[in-house]
């Protein structure tokens, strides 16, 4: 088995669900309201750690509110925290997170200390980090750094992939250095000013992504599964029927599959079908990391899954 490395974001998530979202100046109720460990980083971490991948966590949290509480919870989860430091009299990234009534939801972040993880970081644990075979990036910290550590990670041969979330306008040189790019819909479409509203359109998009320079695309399609498009392979890999309820880090969930999967020595398209299979599962309750499932769930899950006939 491969080892894993993600270097990201560690959020405390306010969740809350609403029938619907307000107009500007409206006040409305709360149906609920709840605390989870978040962060696309972290959820990716502790999705791995569920699965029982061998995964190390690298990012930065503060000691104010729930800041060295998660520390324990990455550790319960089965994530090596060994490389995260806690910053003193700082908070944590803190993520605002409302759902409403059609399961569609709004997410606003404070960053908090992952903005202080700097390149400085990296060189510190570079060399626990070179013995890692995988990374998996996101947006939530820095650019810099991601590009930093994607460089070395890439010039060492391992393994990169880009879950490029949120949004940012970067180089095409960046693509270049990730083996895997894993944008949803609304990033795809943003990174590539294409309309990605069919078949057509979703292949199109990934194929222009794809020229950027990055090895291959693994287009996530929501609810309708995920597209991976290589030089040489263009394929559709539907997804699994589940009763949704929250799709709160179904994204994060499908990326750690996906990493999972590919440390098994899976083929990309093996790892994709297990891949839905994690994500699918995490939507089925409400939160982010305590939605995810193990490695026995997925496993169950998959002896009697159905394909999901949505499109």
């Amino acid at each position: 088995m491969s080892k894993i490395c993600v270097l990201g974001s560690l959020n405390i998530d306010m969740s809350t669900s609403v029938d619907y979202f307000p107009h500007v100046g409206e006040t409305i109720r709360l149906n609920s309201f709840d605390i989870f460990m978040g962060g696309k980083g972290a959820n990716q971490a502790v999705a791995l750690g569920k699965l029982s991948a061998d995964i190390m966590m690298l990012g930065k949290l503060g000691d104010q509110f729930y800041g060295p509480e998660y520390m324990n919870i990455l550790k319960e989860n089965g994530v090596d925290n060994s490389c995260v430091e806690i910053v003193p009299n700082e908070y944590p990234g803190i993520a605002f997170i409302t759902v409403n009534k059609d399961k569609n939801n709004v997410i606003y972040i404070h960053p908090g200390t992952n903005y202080m993880v700097d390149t400085a970081y990296v060189d510190k644990y570079w060399d626990k980090i070179s013995q890692c075979d995988i990374i998996l990036h996101q947006y939530e910290i820095p650019i810099k750094t991601n590009i930093y550590l994607m460089k070395k990670m890439h010039k060492a041969g391992k393994t990169v992939i880009l879950d490029p979330a949120p949004y940012l306008n970067v180089a095409d040189d960046t693509y270049a250095l990730c083996d895997y790019v894993t944008p949803n819909e609304v990033e795809l479409s943003q990174i590539t000013g294409m309309p990605v509203d069919n078949h057509d359109q979703f292949i199109a998009a990934a194929k222009a992504l794809l020229k950027k320079g990055c090895g291959a695309v693994i287009a996530k399609a929501g609810k309708r599964g995920a597209y991976l498009i290589t030089p040489d392979t263009t394929e559709f890999v539907p997804s699994y029927k589940v009763n949704a309820v929250d799709p709160t880090a179904a994204g994060d969930s499908f990326n750690a599959g996906f990493a999972y999967a590919l440390s098994q020595g899976k083929s990309p398209i093996q790892a994709i079908k297990f891949a839905n299979a994690v994500g699918g599962l995490s939507t089925t309750a409400m939160g982010a990391q305590n939605a995810m499932p193990t490695l026995k769930q997925v496993e169950d899950f998959l002896k009697t899954a159905e394909i999901n006939d949505v499109y």
